[in-house]
Parts: C-alpha cells; structure tokens; sequence
C-alpha cells in the first residue's frame, strides 16, 4: 500500500481550514504547527505543510500526490493538475481597485495605467480578453501601498471584505475571478483506491456541513404535506409515536433551505422540531 502525500499550506488563510477538514475526516496526525511533515497514524499519508505557491507545481511534478491551495494559486502558476473537489472555504474575490475619486471610471480607462500586482497571469489574461493594454507591475507583498507611493494608477489583489482597501484609500473597480480551496491531484494517482477513499471522506464530511438533520412530529392528517417539503438523502423516514395519529418524521434539510423550510413545515403543521448538525453523510 502506497504512502500518499497531500500538501497543504503551512501557514495563512487556508492552513486552518485544511487542517480542520482532514482531522474530520478520522485522519490522527500531530505536529502540524511545528514541522514540515506529518505522518498521518491511521491512514496511509504524509502532510507536507508548504508554501501556497509551491503547492500546485509539488503535485504536478509528483512530489505530492494531492494538494489543498487556493483556485487561484492553480491559475496562476498554470500548472497541470487534476480538480478533484472544491472545498467550500477560502472563499475569496480578485479584484482591481482604484484610488477613491480616481479618474479610472470604466475598463477602457485602464489603457496605458499602471497595475500593480502579484498575479501577473490572471491579470494579463484578463486585460487581453478585454482588448486593454496596460503596464503589469510585478511586486510581491502589500500591493496596495502602490496608488499611494506613485508605484502604480490600480492594483489587483486578492479581496475577502474589503477593509483593507478602505484603509488604504482603495475602492474594488472591477471583479475578476472569484476562487476558493480545492482539493488537487497528480494525474498519475487518480485510479489509486486510497485517494478514492481520502475523496470519499472528505465528500462526506462536506455534505454533512451543507445540510441539517430534523426530526419532528406530525399528525398523520397533515403527514403528507410535511414529507412534500422533505426529501431527505432519500426520502424522510416516518415512525410511529405511542400517541395515536401521530408519527415523527426524520429527514435532512439542506443549509441554504434551513430558514424557509423550518417556516414551511411549522405552517404544514410540524411541531416539536429538533434541528442538529450532522458529522458525516456517506451515500
């Protein structure tokens, strides 16, 4: 049985998060703070904890089998890697922004200014599917000093909510690329059963966050208007209760439905309804 090895980020924005999915997935490692790899005790894999940059081109050469970065760190790098899951966090935008009361109104006034940058490829991709032509600055660290040093006339940067920009006399100009953490693999191990197996935890525990496990009671008059707004993972499970006509219903909601469903049943007659999270779903 072949050691996998997935790298992850070793510190910033995403390492938390990395961490956390692969510890909910059963996976018992330690360590992780303060080495550069960790052996995972009851699964057949090493974490490599690395800098986010290295990360997409460790897997594509094959010293990682997987990896956990950010869309855009893929992107940016061009490297050959397989998209093997999105994973929900690290959720970020990248975006040009401009100087408050700039002259820079619309993209075609972007033509001939200066953009500083740390992600030069996206960037130049994306002037040229627009036809603009400007002056790309290369620099890496806080770009967005650059409007207010004279380095540049925009930058283009990574935006979560935007507070940084504020305080920096930034305002975002035009969106970009949205991105988010995913899950990346060599293309040589895609067929390996223990990545299929690591894919499947990580699948479960991703669908048990996404949705909430409700059980609640129902008068059989009022039964079938509540498993119509039910479907659960395959349908609701309906059991009978000691008082007679009326039964408990057990059933998955989906997160994003929680609000509207939770109303919809209390007015299709539910009540006693018990709402709790729910660790893993395997289908």
């Amino acid at each position: 049985m072949k050691t996998l090895k997935i790298a992850i980020q070793k510190s910033g924005r995403l390492n938390e998060k990395s961490v956390e999915i692969l510890k909910n997935c059963g996976l018992s490692f330690e360590n992780y703070k303060s080495s550069l790899i960790s052996t995972v005790q009851n699964f057949p894999l090493e974490i490599l904890f690395l800098r986010d940059d290295d990360i997409p081109e460790y897997v594509q050469d094959g010293i990682a089998d997987l990896g956990i970065v950010g869309e855009n760190v893929i992107t940016e790098t061009k490297a050959g890697v397989e998209y093997l899951q999105r994973l929900g966090f690290g959720k970020c935008t990248l975006k040009i922004a401009v100087q408050t009361g700039s002259e820079i109104q619309k993209l075609e006034d972007l033509n001939g200014k200066a953009i500083a940058t740390s992600y030069p490829v996206i960037l130049e991709k994306f002037l040229t599917e627009k036809g603009i032509k400007s002056d790309i600055r290369t620099i890496s660290g806080s770009v967005e000093i650059g409007p207010g040093l004279g380095l540049s006339d925009a930058i283009f940067d990574i935006v979560s909510t935007g507070g940084t920009l504020k305080s920096n006399g930034l305002k975002p100009f035009a969106d970009v690329m949205q991105s988010e953490a995913v899950l990346i693999g060599n293309k040589s191990i895609l067929d390996n059963p223990e990545v299929a197996e690591l894919l499947q935890r990580i699948r479960s525990v991703l669908s048990a966050k996404s949705n909430k496990y409700v059980v609640l009671n129902v008068s059989k008059d009022n039964l079938q208007k509540v498993v119509d707004l039910l479907p659960g993972v395959k349908s609701p499970t309906v059991v009978p209760l000691f008082e007679p006509n009326w039964v408990a219903v057990h059933s998955v909601i989906a997160e994003e439905d929680f609000w509207d469903k939770i109303n919809s049943l209390k007015a299709a007659g539910a009540e006693g309804i018990l709402v709790m999270p729910i660790e893993k779903i395997i289908t």
